[in-house]
């Protein structure tokens, strides 16, 4: 019993990837009905219960919405979708060549925006006692020494206590997904931010603008050091 619920999980999983790319791509386009159970279950082979779980998946993630009269309408994902959806449009070729560094450098966009407003916040909000675990965190740090693999996990180590600081918690989940990978940041190889790892001297001068309560200066420094590691957007050639 355990093994085939596991099987039948897998098959409807299968089928949500396959019709999400669909949808991501734009072969599903926006406002369209979707094809129907029946008809989706025969194209793929499967029983018409892995293609209602795979459509409540879809409902969950914004991708379709179920109506009324029993169609299944294609959502625009662009407008209705959420973060759990970015780890997989490199996958769907969504339409964002080169897709993967495309969302890459979106998402140190974002990272560079959160942290920011993150450490303005932490200078703000957060308790004496968090502030010196700040300062003690980046004593550890400057100790890392050279080694880039080593500095990128104390790094998250380090702004995870700023995000924590900041009392925002979409913040901290948007930290999540940014270092769990969800937006590729997780997967930006270490020597991609060197310049931004080895300033360990901002680092400490970020730490110390906290603790000070300099909010806007320790925004200023965030900033200026998180987007040291943002990729340049090409310049659109006229005509």
């Amino acid at each position: 019993m355990t093994e085939g619920r596991i099987r039948r999980e897998a098959v409807s999983d299968q089928v949500y990837a396959l019709v999400r790319d669909r949808i991501l791509r734009g072969e599903a386009a926006a406002g369209t009905a979707l094809a129907a159970e029946r008809d989706l279950a025969a194209e793929f082979g499967v029983n018409r219960h892995a293609v209602r779980e795979a459509i409540k998946r879809l409902q969950q993630a914004r991708l379709v919405e179920v109506s009324h009269g029993g169609r299944t309408l294609v959502l625009d994902w662009r407008h209705t979708a959420g973060l759990d959806l970015a780890m997989h449009l490199p996958g769907a070729d969504a339409g964002l060549p080169p897709a993967s560094q495309a969302l890459q450098r979106d998402a140190l966009e974002m990272r560079a925006c959160i942290g920011a407003d993150a450490a303005r916040l932490c200078a703000a909000r957060c308790s004496g006692e968090h502030a010196a675990a700040l300062v003690a965190a980046t004593t550890r740090y400057a100790d890392t020494g050279p080694d880039l693999t080593a500095l990128d996990a104390a790094d998250i180590a380090w702004w995870r206590l700023i995000v924590e600081g900041s009392g925002n918690l979409a913040y901290l989940l948007a930290f999540n997904s940014l270092v769990g990978g969800t937006l590729a940041v997780g997967e930006v190889p270490p020597d991609r931010r060197t310049e931004e790892l080895l300033d360990v001297a901002a680092h400490v001068r970020l730490a110390e603008l906290i603790a000070a309560r300099d909010e806007r200066a320790a925004e200023r420094l965030a900033r200026h050091l998180l987007a040291r590691s943002v990729p340049a957007v090409p310049e659109r050639r006229a005509g």
